[in-house]
């Protein structure tokens, strides 16, 4: 197994060498994939950008005929991804390390993203400071910003590619937790600050079920790992309460987990409990940064950085109708269940999002739209204690365990 350093050699080439050679010093064995499009190497790789771009199924004669630098790195992050996940599957991967600006950035993320989560993966970048998610997706990726840009080896370039060449080392050489003689099947479950209590209550009788609860929160990012764990069949049943990233997906906000979220499950078969927490709220940064567009709607803030904006009645139409056309399309066990009095800690009698024709349109598009899928609607609160262990107690009636209290 080795160690795939990646890079851009026209650019970076010196910078790969220095990482390489401290991690041969560690006794590392290392393999270099050169994904550059300029100019030759400064090194001669493991791995060539013709072998590259050969797996993204062109030639690297035809990317410098083009002439088009955003073509090149498209092509080279499908390249190294491809080959990446192929050489992880015949078991020769031991970690992957990368170098760069934006296009080394988006190329070498591009395959630690094809990897498993659990393969150590590590990023030098000079984005590690910025808006990241595009480059982390939903994988255990590690940033090390680069402090200054990396060309060539300075007394901080130094510094920063021998703190990586140490992580990386640490993370592949030092032994891993011994593995739990007995593991739990997985419940995968969403929360948001606004329904941790019910989270909380759910959670409690779940694990004394007999089930490991991961959580996940709401922030986009997390909708989007649980979809790709589903998806790799990790997950037992799912108890997705709060499914606020569709109000940002619908409306615009910053927490959208795409278009697929809420369907994973319902493709798999995995038995699933949906629920409607936290879809009265739209998700924003800064209240400076709320698009003009939305200056006469209901906001709460909640800090300096996050703005809440109230969603709509046809807002809420909308997203009860996706909820249950998304439902019915399951193959497995699926039910929804509905606490009549709010769906979040700030939608209810008295608190700042309270609009209870905002959440009859909801409950109405589900109603009208929910086919065969089992509606529960309870008179209570998200939050409150007996409505968490009824949509716990469902999930363990689709799991075919006793009921808990």
């Amino acid at each position: 197994m080795s160690v795939y350093l990646i890079g851009t050699l026209d650019t970076k080439g010196r910078e790969v060498a220095f990482v390489r050679d401290l991690l041969s010093g560690y006794g590392i064995q290392t393999q270099v994939i050169d994904a550059g499009s300029l100019q030759p190497p400064d090194i001669v790789p493991d791995i060539s950008r013709e072998a590259v771009f050969h797996a993204a199924g062109t030639t690297f004669e035809a990317v410098q005929l083009k002439g088009d630098r955003g073509v090149a790195v498209t092509l080279a992050a499908e390249g190294v991804a491809n080959l990446i996940r192929d050489l992880n599957a015949q078991g020769k991967v031991q970690g992957v390390l990368g170098l760069g600006g934006s296009a080394g950035t988006t190329i070498a993320t591009a395959a630690m993203r094809a990897l498993p989560i659990g393969v150590p993966k590590l990023m030098v970048s000079t984005l590690a400071s910025g808006q990241t998610r595009p480059y982390v997706g939903d994988k255990d990726i590690l940033l090390l910003n680069s402090v200054v840009d990396l060309i060539g080896i300075n007394r901080i370039s130094r510094e920063v590619l021998g703190q990586a060449a140490r992580a990386m080392a640490g993370m592949v050489t030092l032994p891993h937790p011994a593995p739990v003689a007995a593991e739990r099947p997985l419940i995968a479950a969403t929360m948001f600050g606004v329904t941790t209590a019910c989270i909380t209550k759910a959670k409690e009788l779940l694990e004394a079920a007999g089930y490991e609860v991961l959580v996940f929160h709401a922030t986009g990012n997390g909708g989007q790992a649980m979809e790709s764990l589903i998806a790799e069949g990790l997950i037992a049943g799912v108890l997705d309460i709060t499914t606020t990233e569709l109000a940002d997906e619908l409306v615009g906000g910053t927490l959208t987990a795409g278009p697929t979220r809420l369907t994973a499950g319902g493709l798999h078969g995995v038995p699933q409990v949906i629920s409607v927490g936290a879809l009265d709220m739209v998700n924003f940064g800064p209240r400076e940064t709320v698009p003009t567009k939305f200056a006469a709607r209901k906001f709460h803030v909640h800090n300096s950085n996050v703005t809440l904006m109230r969603t709509t009645p046809e807002e809420n139409r909308l997203l009860g109708l996706e909820i249950a056309r998304k439902a019915a399309a399951s193959t497995g066990p699926v039910a929804i269940i509905l606490p009549l009095q709010g769906v979040s800690a700030i939608d209810k009698t008295g608190q700042s999002f309270d609009d209870p024709q905002a959440r009859e349109a909801l409950y109405d598009a589900i109603r009208q739209n929910h086919g065969a899928v089992e509606l529960i609607e309870m008179n209570n609160h998200i939050n409150d204690p007996d409505f968490a262990a009824a949509a716990a107690n469902k999930l363990l009636e689709f799991l075919q365990v006793p009921a808990r209290s």
